[in-house]
Protein backbone atom coordinates (compact mmCIF):
# COMPACT_ATOMS: atom_id res chain seq x y z
CA UNK A 1 0.00 0.00 0.00
CA UNK A 2 1.48 3.32 -0.92
CA UNK A 3 1.47 5.66 2.06
CA UNK A 4 2.76 9.11 3.17
CA UNK A 5 5.73 9.32 5.69
CA UNK A 6 6.09 12.06 8.11
CA UNK A 7 9.46 13.31 9.54
CA UNK A 8 10.72 16.39 11.34
CA UNK A 9 8.40 15.67 14.79
CA UNK A 10 9.80 16.87 17.96
CA UNK A 11 9.97 19.14 21.02
CA UNK A 12 10.43 23.15 20.65
CA UNK A 13 9.58 25.81 23.10
CA UNK A 14 6.60 27.68 22.24
CA UNK A 15 7.12 30.71 19.83
CA UNK A 16 10.10 28.61 17.98
CA UNK A 17 9.79 27.01 15.01
CA UNK A 18 9.54 23.83 13.00
CA UNK A 19 9.34 22.04 10.00
CA UNK A 20 7.45 18.87 9.06
CA UNK A 21 8.14 16.72 6.02
CA UNK A 22 5.84 14.40 3.75
CA UNK A 23 7.55 12.38 1.52
CA UNK A 24 5.16 11.27 -1.34
CA UNK A 25 7.23 8.75 -3.40
CA UNK A 26 4.11 7.02 -4.67
CA UNK A 27 2.01 10.34 -5.95
CA UNK A 28 2.24 10.51 -9.31
CA UNK A 29 -1.35 9.21 -10.88
CA UNK A 30 -2.54 8.74 -6.91
CA UNK A 31 -2.69 11.90 -5.34
CA UNK A 32 -3.78 15.50 -6.43
CA UNK A 33 -2.99 17.04 -3.42
CA UNK A 34 -1.25 16.39 -0.16
CA UNK A 35 -3.01 17.49 3.93
CA UNK A 36 -1.56 17.94 6.99
CA UNK A 37 -4.13 16.82 10.01
CA UNK A 38 -3.17 16.62 13.50
CA UNK A 39 -4.76 14.94 16.75
CA UNK A 40 -4.21 16.31 20.34
CA UNK A 41 -4.39 14.23 23.21
CA UNK A 42 -7.98 13.65 23.90
CA UNK A 43 -9.38 15.23 20.46
CA UNK A 44 -10.75 14.33 17.30
CA UNK A 45 -7.98 14.71 14.36
CA UNK A 46 -8.47 18.09 12.57
CA UNK A 47 -7.38 19.63 9.36
CA UNK A 48 -4.28 21.77 9.53
CA UNK A 49 -3.59 22.50 5.65
CA UNK A 50 -3.41 21.25 2.52
CA UNK A 51 -1.55 21.71 -1.12
CA UNK A 52 -2.26 20.63 -4.70
CA UNK A 53 0.96 19.44 -6.67
CA UNK A 54 -0.45 20.79 -10.19
CA UNK A 55 -0.40 24.63 -9.22
CA UNK A 56 0.20 24.78 -5.12
CA UNK A 57 -3.25 26.35 -4.41
CA UNK A 58 -2.91 26.02 -0.50
CA UNK A 59 -5.93 25.86 2.15
CA UNK A 60 -5.39 26.57 5.66
CA UNK A 61 -7.44 26.09 9.27
CA UNK A 62 -8.11 29.63 10.97
CA UNK A 63 -5.89 28.78 13.84
CA UNK A 64 -2.52 28.55 11.87
CA UNK A 65 -3.03 31.26 9.37
CA UNK A 66 -0.27 33.10 9.61
CA UNK A 67 2.15 31.33 11.30
CA UNK A 68 2.28 28.20 9.58
CA UNK A 69 2.99 27.61 5.79
CA UNK A 70 2.25 24.55 3.67
CA UNK A 71 5.01 24.32 0.93
CA UNK A 72 5.94 21.30 -2.07
CA UNK A 73 9.06 20.19 -4.48
CA UNK A 74 7.22 18.39 -7.13
CA UNK A 75 10.82 17.14 -7.91
CA UNK A 76 11.23 15.72 -4.79
CA UNK A 77 7.87 14.30 -4.03
CA UNK A 78 7.80 16.23 -0.84
CA UNK A 79 5.75 18.85 1.03
CA UNK A 80 6.24 20.53 3.75
CA UNK A 81 4.81 22.37 6.81
CA UNK A 82 6.76 24.99 7.97
CA UNK A 83 5.49 25.92 11.47
CA UNK A 84 6.11 29.19 13.20
CA UNK A 85 5.12 31.35 16.02
CA UNK A 86 4.29 27.80 17.88
CA UNK A 87 1.69 27.69 20.98
CA UNK A 88 0.98 25.05 23.24
CA UNK A 89 -2.29 24.54 21.65
CA UNK A 90 -0.26 23.52 18.65
CA UNK A 91 1.13 19.89 20.01
CA UNK A 92 -0.53 16.91 18.66
CA UNK A 93 0.35 14.33 16.67
CA UNK A 94 0.64 15.39 12.66
CA UNK A 95 -0.44 13.38 10.07
CA UNK A 96 0.25 13.64 6.66
CA UNK A 97 -2.30 12.55 3.86
CA UNK A 98 -2.97 12.12 0.20
CA UNK A 99 -6.07 12.77 -1.62
CA UNK A 100 -7.02 12.04 -5.45
CA UNK A 101 -9.32 14.66 -5.60
CA UNK A 102 -10.24 17.51 -3.68
CA UNK A 103 -11.88 20.86 -3.88
CA UNK A 104 -12.36 24.05 -1.08
CA UNK A 105 -15.76 22.31 0.01
CA UNK A 106 -13.88 19.33 0.77
CA UNK A 107 -10.28 19.77 2.07
CA UNK A 108 -11.43 19.65 6.09
CA UNK A 109 -12.88 16.31 5.39
CA UNK A 110 -10.64 13.42 6.74
CA UNK A 111 -12.81 11.34 4.22
CA UNK A 112 -11.63 13.17 1.18
CA UNK A 113 -8.14 11.68 1.93
CA UNK A 114 -6.84 8.07 0.44
CA UNK A 115 -4.18 7.30 2.14
CA UNK A 116 -2.65 8.68 5.45
CA UNK A 117 1.17 8.62 7.27
CA UNK A 118 1.67 7.07 10.67
CA UNK A 119 2.42 10.64 12.24
CA UNK A 120 4.72 12.21 13.61
CA UNK A 121 4.96 13.91 17.28
CA UNK A 122 5.17 17.80 18.21
CA UNK A 123 5.36 18.85 21.01
CA UNK A 124 5.13 22.45 22.35
CA UNK A 125 6.84 23.20 25.74
CA UNK A 126 5.49 26.41 27.29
Amino acid sequence: QVQPEESGGGLVQAGGSLKLSCAASGRTGRWYAMGWFRQAPGKDREFVAAITWNVGTTWYTDSVKGRFTISRDNAKNTVYLQMNSMKTEDTAVYYCAGAGTISRTTVTHQSTYDDWGQGTQVTVSS
